[in-house]
This record gives C-alpha cells, structure tokens and sequence, in this order.
C-alpha cells in the first residue's frame, strides 16, 4: 500500500528509479530556495530566520480555533439541537458537512505550512552555518 507512505518516502522511491537528481521538481525547488537564502547577507538572512521561527510557532493558532469551536457549540448545546433538529430538518447535516470541511482544510493547511517552514528553517540554518 504505497499510497499511504509519506512524501519522504515517495521522493526516495522516485529517486531509486530516476537517478537525476537535477530532473526532480521538488529537489530543484528546494534548490532554489537555497540558493535564494545564499544570496542574502549574513544579518538579513538572520532576520529571515527569526521572522520563519515565528511563522513555525503562530500557525499552531489554526488547531486552537479548530477545536474552539466544539467547545462554544457545547455552551450553546440545547439551543443548537433545537436548531438543528427541528421537526426532522436537514440543516444538521448542512452544518455537519460544512464543519468537517473547514476541520479537514485547517488542519492540513496547518500541517503544510509547518512542514515549509521547518524546510525553510533548517535550509536557513545550514546557510547560517557556513557563512560563519
């Protein structure tokens, strides 16, 4: 069941078959976020790092709102369920639907926007390393 392997390992099975290195999208990518980085001078590229650091720690606000939500509707739970199950309505679903959308969306645009500013950091602390 590769389908349910991460990124990491779909990217080693591509690089088994294709031995071209320069031919991979998402390693000519990273490439040129790296070579982006080399062209800054030391103090700016500080400045960047600091600035990803923060990126990487505020976009845990999204879970946070995420499973707000839950709670406020629990305030509110009698006049919810009145709401939505009056006289066998359908808007419970409506809103059931809509929810699990905008869970699943957060949470892996959480997710992603971890995982490139983690790629961003660590391609900024090597540069960081040898310029020193």
């Amino acid at each position: 069941m590769p389908f349910v392997r991460g990124d990491a390992h779909k990217l080693y099975l591509e690089l088994q078959k294709n031995q071209h290195i320069n031919s991979n999208r998402k390693l000519k990518e990273a490439s040129e976020i790296k070579a982006f980085y080399e062209s800054l001078d030391y103090n700016t590229l500080q400045l960047v790092y600091y600035r990803m650091i923060k990126e990487q720690n505020g976009s845990g606000m999204i879970p946070i709102y995420v499973t707000a939500i839950p709670w406020l509707l629990f305030l509110f739970s009698g006049k919810v369920q009145d709401f939505l199950f009056q006289k066998g309505s359908i808007i419970w679903v409506i809103f059931v639907t809509i929810y699990l959308s905008l869970l699943t969306i957060s949470t892996l645009s959480h997710f992603r926007e971890k995982a490139w500013a983690a790629l961003h950091i660590e391609i900024i602390t090597d540069v960081l390393h040898d310029k020193k």
